[in-house]
């Protein structure tokens, strides 16, 4: 188990793998999962340059989460640890409320975000309040809610093994922790700071998702300037997780191409 302390005086847990010159890559999970669902794009991305996929403040190996957090706290706790990592600069893959804590980052300090992808996420999500109060009715059971879920937030048939594994992650989430995240993604409206973006931008989004459905990253995309938008086939909420070969062409290519004309 890896975790880094940040000068807020908390550990994050994180996952690490690869090195070189190549400008590094941090991911961001989503309100119902940890770090682990990032492995596929530790695998990938760390055979050719540094990979962290870091654990919010209460969630997975994380210590427990401040009360009152917000996504803007998420954000500052994860520049936080990339400081404390020695990473100064990334491109920040997030999913889900990953994309809106990575869009809280970019708000935040802008100079050390050399790309953002945003995946199955949105600016503002027209039944967040919803969405939220559903949520946190069903928090106290979250093994209960992942069942009842899982088949929602994933393309059908499903994969029973990725099935399995969204199931198990969602149920080891801390119910206090989730009730934060959920708020922290559901409640957002980060249009503003979308409109505000100025660095690379890669939208991703499922084409079969049916919680933040393609529209929201259409528009997401068309609020930020010069950003490229590609639909994943196949693909529900997690895309990362249920098309990981295609998941990793894409963001592979778009970072790359980057690095290339900021060298």
């Amino acid at each position: 188990m890896a975790r880094v302390t940040i000068p807020a005086g908390m550990a994050l847990g994180y996952d690490e793998a690869g090195e070189g010159a190549a400008t590094p890559i941090v991911f961001l999970h989503g309100v119902g999962s940890d770090k682990s669902v990032w492995q596929p794009q530790l695998n990938h991305f760390g055979r050719e340059r540094r990979t962290i996929a870091l654990d919010y403040p209460g969630y997975g190996d994380s210590d427990p989460a401040p009360e009152g957090l917000s996504r803007d706290g998420y954000a500052s706790a994860i520049l936080s640890a990339m400081s404390e990592l020695r990473v100064e600069r990334a491109h920040i893959c997030g999913l889900s409320l990953g994309g809106v804590v990575g869009i809280a980052m970019h708000a935040a300090a802008a100079d050390r975000i050399a790309s953002l992808i945003l995946a199955d996420t949105f600016a503002l999500h027209p039944d967040g309040r919803a969405i939220y109060d559903r949520s946190l009715a069903a928090s106290d059971d979250l093994r209960a809610m992942a069942e009842s879920r899982v088949d929602v937030l994933l393309a059908q048939p499903a994969d029973p093994a990725v099935r399995a594994a969204v199931v198990e992650t969602m149920a080891r989430i801390d119910p206090a922790a989730y009730r934060t995240g959920a708020e922290a993604v559901w409640l957002a409206d980060q249009r503003e700071h979308a409109d505000a973006i100025r660095v690379p931008t890669l939208v991703l989004c499922g084409a079969e998702d049916r919680v933040t459905p393609p529209v929201l990253s259409r528009e997401l995309a068309h609020r930020i300037p010069g950003a490229q938008y590609e639909p994943i086939e196949r693909a529900g909420h997690l895309t990362n997780f249920e098309r990981p070969n295609e998941f990793n062409t894409l963001v592979g290519a778009f970072i790359r191409g980057v690095d290339s004309r900021s060298g």
